[in-house]
């Protein structure tokens, strides 16, 4: 045939792909983590969780799987009355409220400017540049009229 397309050509066609240009990931916009930065409070499940934990190790000693325990303590989670859910709630609020402080603290650092070690070397190079100028280097400060 010399006009037709094949069967198998027809499927190609139908089955390519066009693919779009890769995008630029958000992973690539996104700013360094703050080391400092203090981390976010547990919520009640998690507080739960720590304590869960513990116990189904105890009575559950070959498990090592996460998911099982993960799995187990939902169940748990759930059947639980709000009543007993209560001390892990609280405890949980308490966390926030030392969270949002050292929150407070922390935003208010960041804002009166960083604290690194590049600001302290500047420090240090200005007293070294001062030092210089005593001994009577020549060199002037602008700064000083």
């Amino acid at each position: 045939m010399k006009g037709g397309k094949s069967k198998s050509d027809a499927k190609n066609t139908k089955l390519s792909v066009t693919k779009k240009p890769a995008k630029p990931t958000k992973k690539a916009g996104k700013a360094a983590k703050d080391p400092n930065k203090p981390k976010r409070p547990p919520s009640a499940f998690f507080v739960f969780m720590e304590e869960f934990r513990e116990t189904f190790k105890k009575e559950h000693p070959k498990n090592k799987s996460v998911a099982a325990v993960g799995k187990a303590a939902g169940e748990k989670w759930k059947s639980l009355t709000d009543a007993e859910k209560q001390p892990y709630i609280s405890r949980a609020e308490k966390r926030k409220a030392e969270y949002e402080k050292k929150m407070k603290a922390y935003n208010k650092e960041q804002a009166e400017g960083p604290k690194d070690e590049e600001e302290s070397e500047k420090s240090m190079s200005e007293v070294n540049d001062d030092e210089d100028d005593e001994e009577g280097s020549g060199e002037e400060d602008d700064d000083e009229e």
